[in-house]
């Protein structure tokens, strides 16, 4: 039986990887001792890959002359994460990095930035009302529903040149202003009766800046997409080859032990003539996070919801990615 807090699946299919200035190894999930400390920074896959939605196979219709860019951070959310679940860092910087002139340097960066709203959702308790703490207060049907007692949301900014001394732009959301809501993470069927119809409500039309074709985006929980008997293969590969390989049983607890995991997915389509520049039809991409050179502890934090840090300083990069995670076991 699968749990029902399985999310869908963020990609099937890599079409194309044009990846640029990365490492040549491949991604994995808390690879390296510092950034397993900070997993909501840990950059686990990106993607980069011609849309395919309802194009026919002549390249036409659909979704063609789309590029889809796909960013995913935070590995191995259990299907089961209350009361908290896994929100992004508000205090860091999301970024997906595009380099359309070959010299190995970003020409277009979109910026994610992310924000917990508290709304203090009180209920009568005796004589009193008391503010919950939990996520929910009932079921949720509809982005920034009444029953969400924490809405996270996010925005978007695109920068053309350098990332932080280039030519920043907010992108804007359908409803004005400059901030997008999230889907909650999916906490179960009593809360959210259809979770892909809920987290569908949360894909937006954008109008990016410079670009005259609407674009789309998505940030939201999806399923892990990789598949690894994660136990036995870091217990001296622990496992016959075979269990390791074999397609058939990807769904096998035995030979996936990730499978009910989830990521946090960021995804934006973007129209190719958006990201080309000039006669170049090459592009590369990857996708960083950064937090702030300095964090301050405050040993009494004020009510509310993400105050007990501040961060100041310049950002410092400490996630970078450019390939969806491999097996570098079985390579």
């Amino acid at each position: 039986m699968k749990l029902p807090s399985r999310a869908p699946t963020a990609v099937a299919f890599v079409l194309t990887i044009l990846a640029a200035a990365m490492s040549a190894h491949a991604s994995s999930h808390r690879e390296a001792p510092s950034i397993g400390g900070m997993p909501r920074v840990d950059g686990t896959d990106f993607y980069l890959f011609n849309s395919y939605e309802g194009v026919a196979a002549n390249g036409t219709g659909g979704r063609a002359g789309y590029v889809t860019l796909i960013a995913n951070y935070l590995p191995l959310q259990d299907a089961y994460g209350g009361p908290n679940y896994f929100k992004l860092d508000p205090n860091a910087l999301y970024e997906i990095h595009i380099d359309n002139n070959g010299d190995a340097k970003e020409d277009l960066t979109f910026q994610f930035r992310f924000q917990n709203n508290l709304k203090s959702i009180a209920l009568p308790i005796g004589s009193q009302m008391v503010p919950i703490p939990l996520t929910q207060a009932g079921t949720v049907s509809s982005p920034n529903a009444a029953a969400l007692n924490v809405n996270e949301k996010f925005s978007l900014t695109l920068v053309r040149g350098d990332r932080r001394s280039g030519t920043a732009t907010p992108v804007m959301a359908p409803a004005g202003g400059a901030w997008f809501d999230k889907p909650v993470d999916n906490i179960g069927t009593k809360t959210i009766a259809d979770y892909p119809s809920y987290a569908a409500q949360h894909i937006y039309s954008v109008n990016l800046p410079g670009c005259g074709i609407p674009g789309k985006v998505f940030v939201g929980q999806r399923q892990e997409a990789f598949a690894v008997n994660i136990g036995a293969i870091f217990d001296l590969v622990n496992a016959p080859v075979g269990v390791i390989t074999d397609r058939s049983k990807i769904d096998a607890a035995a030979a996936n032990s990730i499978q009910n995991k989830n990521v946090t997915t960021l995804a934006l389509e973007v129209h190719k003539s958006c990201l080309m520049q000039g006669s170049e039809t090459v592009i590369g991409g990857w996708t960083t996070a950064s937090v702030r050179q300095s964090q301050l502890v405050n040993p009494a934090p004020p009510s509310g919801y993400d105050t007990a840090v501040k961060g100041g300083g310049a950002w410092v990069q400490v996630s970078r990615l450019g390939h969806p995670l491999v097996n570098e076991v079985v390579v």
